[in-house]
C-alpha cells in the first residue's frame, strides 16, 4: 500500500445550489429523575453507576439515531445537579440534601453534545414534593419559604399566585441557565396540580383562597378560573423573556396536555387542562411565547374520541405564530392494548411528517426505548430513523451564524480523509461528499473531526458544514 500521496487544502467550497438538502428532524426523549423512573435506575446509586446510566442512555439515544434529551433536572423544588438554591434531590442521593461531589447535569451535557445531542434542561415549575419522596430537608422551600407554599393533598406546591413562587421558580431557572451550557428551557404539563380528592373521592381544591380574596376585596374584575391563568400566563411569558437576556440562543419549550380543551365537534373528549390545570397552551403558541410545543398526544389513532392525528391537526391549526409543534409520543404505552404497538408509534411519526414543516416528536419517556417495548429499537432503527437528522433551526432566534471549519484532505490509495478543526458551540457536522455519483451527506456529532472514505468512490470534492447548538447551518 502507498504511503499518503497528497495533502490539500480545500481553497473553494462548491456552490451552495450544488450541495443537497440535508435532513432536519427534532427527535427528542424525555428523561425523567422523578421517582427513579429513568434515571438514576434507584435512589443512592454510587457515582461510579449514575455515570454509567448516563453514557448508556446517550450511547441508545445516538444508537437510534436521536438528537434530544429532555433532562429533568428539577423533579420537585429540587436540584438533580449542584445548586446553591435548592438542595439536592432524594432521588439521586437518597435523602434530600445529602451533596455529593458528581454534578449529573454537568456530565450529561458534556456527554450529549459531543454525541451530537441537544439537551433541554426540564424544569417542573411549582410541584414541591412528590410522595414518592420521603425527606424533606432543612433548605427546602417549604421550610425556608412556608408562606408560598401549600400542601395539597399528597402533594406540595408552590402556589403560582404567590409573586414570592414564581420568582422563586424563576432565580432557579435562570441560575441553571446561566452556569450550563443547556440548550433549552423545559416545561412539562404541570402548573396548577391535576386535582387530588379527598377521603370521599371529592376533588380537592386548590388552597389558594386567601389570595383570592384578596384579589377580590381589592377590586377584581376576572373570574376565579380566569385570575388563576392570568399568574399560570404571566409565569410562562417572564420565563421566555429573562432566559434570553442571559442567552439569546436558548430554546424555550412546553409540553402541555394533549388536549386544550375538548372539542365535541371533533370527537374529541375527555380532560380539560384549560378549565382544570389553567394551562392556556394555545395562547403560548399563538403568541409566540415558545420556541416549540409538544402537545402529549398519548394516544393511538383508533383511539374515540382521543385519536392522535386529530388533535395533532387541532394542534397544527392554531400554529399561527409559526412555531414548531413535535407531539409528545406515549413509547410508555406500547402494549396497552392490541392497537399500540411498535407500529402504530412508526405510523405516528409518520402522520408528523407528512403534515409538519419541520418534524419532530418527544418520546416517553428513555425507560420504554430501553426496554426495547414491543420491539421499538429496531422499528425505530430501521424503519423510522434510518439515517441521521440535523436539529431544526429557530428562524426567529437571532444568533450568529457559525464559522465553517477549515478542511484538510489526505488522499491515500485505498482511502481519501477528510480531518476539520473543532468549531465552539458545534454539536453537529455536516460533511457533503462528491463522487462519481454526485452529491451525498453524512451528519456527524461535533466529538468528531474526521471521516475516512473509500478512495473506489472516485472522490472529487469534501465540504463540511458546523451545526450550532441552536440548529444553525454554517454558510
Amino acid at each position: 500500500m502507498k504511503t499518503i500521496a497528497a495533502i490539500l487544502i480545500l481553497a473553494i467550497a462548491a456552490a451552495a445550489q450544488q450541495l443537497p438538502d440535508v435532513e432536519r428532524e427534532f427527535r427528542g426523549v424525555w428523561i425523567a429523575t422523578v421517582d427513579n423512573i429513568d434515571f438514576p435506575t434507584k435512589k443512592g446509586l454510587p457515582v461510579e453507576e449514575q455515570k454509567r446510566e448516563i453514557t448508556e442512555a446517550l450511547d441508545l439515544v445516538r444508537s437510534l439515531r436521536m438528537n434530544a434529551v429532555i433532562f429533568q433536572v428539577r423533579p420537585m423544588t429540587d436540584a438533580v445537579y449542584a445548586s446553591k438554591i435548592e438542595p439536592w434531590s432524594e432521588f439521586l442521593t437518597g435523602e434530600m440534601g445529602r451533596p455529593q461531589a458528581f454534578d449529573p447535569l454537568e456530565f450529561l451535557v458534556a456527554e450529549a453534545h459531543r454525541r451530537g445531542i441537544q439537551v433541554h434542561a426540564w424544569f417542573n415549575p411549582f410541584r414541591a414534593f412528590h410522595p414518592a419522596a420521603k425527606t424533606v430537608a432543612g433548605s427546602h422551600v417549604s421550610k425556608t419559604r412556608p408562606d408560598i407554599t401549600r400542601q395539597y393533598g399528597r402533594y406540595m406546591w408552590l402556589d403560582p399566585t404567590e409573586r414570592g413562587s414564581r420568582e422563586h421558580s424563576l432565580r432557579v431557572i435562570k441560575d441553571v441557565v446561566r452556569r450550563y451550557r443547556v440548550d433549552a428551557v423545559h416545561f412539562d404539563d404541570y402548573f396548577y396540580p391535576y386535582a387530588e380528592r379527598d377521603a370521599d373521592n371529592k376533588p380537592i381544591d386548590f388552597p389558594d383562597e386567601k389570595n383570592w380574596q384578596a384579589y377580590v376585596r381589592s377590586g377584581g374584575k376576572m373570574q376565579r378560573a380566569d385570575w388563576r391563568r392570568w399568574h399560570v400566563n404571566t409565569f410562562i411569558e417572564q420565563v421566555g423573556r429573562e432566559i434570553k437576556k442571559i442567552r439569546r440562543d436558548i430554546i424555550y419549550g412546553i409540553s402541555p396536555f394533549g388536549i386544550w380543551q375538548p372539542m365535541p365537534e371533533r370527537d374529541i373528549a375527555g380532560f380539560n387542562a384549560y378549565a382544570e390545570l389553567y394551562a392556556d397552551a394555545r395562547k403560548w403558541l399563538q403568541d409566540g411565547t415558545v420556541d416549540y410545543l409538544a402537545p402529549q398526544l398519548y394516544w393511538e389513532t383508533a383511539r374515540k374520541g382521543l385519536s392522535f392525528p386529530v388533535l395533532l391537526d387541532w394542534w397544527l391549526e392554531q400554529n399561527t405564530a409559526g412555531r414548531h409543534v413535535w407531539p409528545g409520543i406515549a413509547a410508555y404505552r406500547i402494549g396497552a392494548n392490541d392497537n399500540m404497538t411498535a407500529a402504530e408509534i412508526a405510523s405516528q411519526i409518520e402522520r408528523v411528517r407528512s403534515v409538519t414543516r419541520v418534524r419532530g416528536g418527544i418520546f416517553f419517556s428513555h425507560k420504554s426505548l430501553r426496554n426495547d417495548l414491543g420491539g421499538i429499537q429496531n422499528v425505530l432503527k430501521n424503519e423510522v430513523f434510518r439515517r441521521d437528522a440535523v436539529l431544526p433551526d429557530y428562524p426567529w432566534i437571532k444568533t450568529a451564524t457559525p464559522k465553517r471549519p477549515r478542511v484538510r484532505i489526505e488522499r491515500g490509495e485505498q482511502y481519501v480523509r477528510a480531518n476539520w478543526n473543532g468549531i465552539p458551540n458545534a454539536l453537529q457536522y455536516v460533511v457533503y461528499v462528491r463522487d462519481d455519483s454526485g452529491w451525498s451527506y453524512s451528519v456527524l456529532p461535533s466529538g468528531d473531526t474526521s471521516i475516512s472514505l473509500s478512495a473506489d468512490r472516485g472522490i472529487r470534492e469534501i465540504v463540511v458544514k458546523t451545526v450550532s447548538q441552536a440548529g444553525k447551518i454554517s454558510r
